[in-house]
């Protein structure tokens, strides 16, 4: 009787989360598909700061850094890449990083009883990554100010195929993995992840982005020049990209002693949780459109 009351308990907890993940989920959804529909506009690139400014945050909450001096200057900073590249302003990349570097040292020094050499390191590497792979957001928006041949429609095409990429990877591996997950993917890390997962993962998000450029072709004129083969090839790829790069922010949180990084979404946990795999598909899409563009 003790054993059923309990797994009746587990069961409701089980549903109430599920419940809140899928509420916090379409909610983020609305104001993820405004920031798009607004993305010709200031709108979008506030928003990408606000998220990196706030992932910024979380990562450097989740390690520990309690200088406030470089938590200011690093978040800050995050949050005004996203405009260099809206604007499109051309900094010596040598120059702003050597000064950078030096200020975030200075700090550390400043406050040298409280802060450990590693949190002036995750506060730079942070603060000059995640806002980058943000930004790929709007490098994609203004795709053919940066590889010719391409149209805005192709840009807002490859935004959303890397968000199904890491989103549908993620949605799938889910479901098949709860459903028939029986073989541990990598236990050491994150124990609930299962091979029959990821397959699932794979297979969605080849089968949503197939789907996605059938659209674009009849519907919008668009689809980057991609055919089918492309699109399963890039898609298996990235799948595996997205599941790298959960895996990624797992270890970081695993390191740290946390559950997430953050408590913003409820059900999702914070920023960095929900867009973990998506800042790893980014950057690694657009390299790869870059590369072969100039061949």
């Amino acid at each position: 009787m003790l054993s059923d009351f309990n797994g009746f308990l587990s069961n409701n907890r089980e549903s109430d989360f599920m419940k809140q993940r899928v509420i916090t989920g379409a909610l983020f959804a609305i104001i993820f598909i405004g920031a798009m529909i607004l993305m010709n506009t200031l709108v979008f690139p506030v928003f990408i700061a606000v998220l990196s400014a706030i992932a910024v945050g979380e990562i450097e909450k989740a390690v520990g850094v309690k200088n406030r001096l470089i938590m200011a200057s690093s978040i800050t900073l995050a949050a005004i890449i996203p405009f260099l590249f809206h604007f499109r302003i051309s900094i010596p990349f040598a120059v702003a990083g050597g000064i950078y570097v030096v200020a975030i040292l200075i700090m550390m020094l400043l406050q040298f009883e409280k802060t450990r050499f590693i949190d002036a390191v995750i506060a730079i590497f942070a603060s000059v990554c995640v806002p980058y792979a943000f930004s790929v957001m709007i490098i994609f928006r203004d795709i053919e100010f940066y590889i010719k041949g391409y149209k805005q429609i192709d840009g807002i095409y490859l935004l959303i195929f890397a968000f199904f990429a890491s989103w549908m990877t993620d949605i799938f591996a889910y479901f098949v993995g709860s459903k028939f997950g029986k073989h541990k993917l990598c236990p050491k890390i994150s124990p609930k992840k299962s091979v029959e997962g990821a397959i699932g993962g794979i297979a969605g998000a080849v089968l949503l982005n197939v789907l996605l450029l059938v659209v674009f072709q009849k519907v919008f004129g668009g689809g980057a020049g991609f055919n089918y083969v492309v699109v399963i090839v890039l898609s298996i790829i990235l799948s595996v990209v997205s599941m790298f790069g959960d895996l990624a922010a797992s270890t970081i949180k695993r390191n740290f002693g946390i559950k997430d990084f953050g408590k913003l979404l409820p059900g999702h946990g914070g920023i960095m949780d929900r867009f973990d795999s998506a800042l790893f598909v980014m950057p690694v899409l657009y390299s790869a459109i870059y590369i072969v563009s100039k061949f």
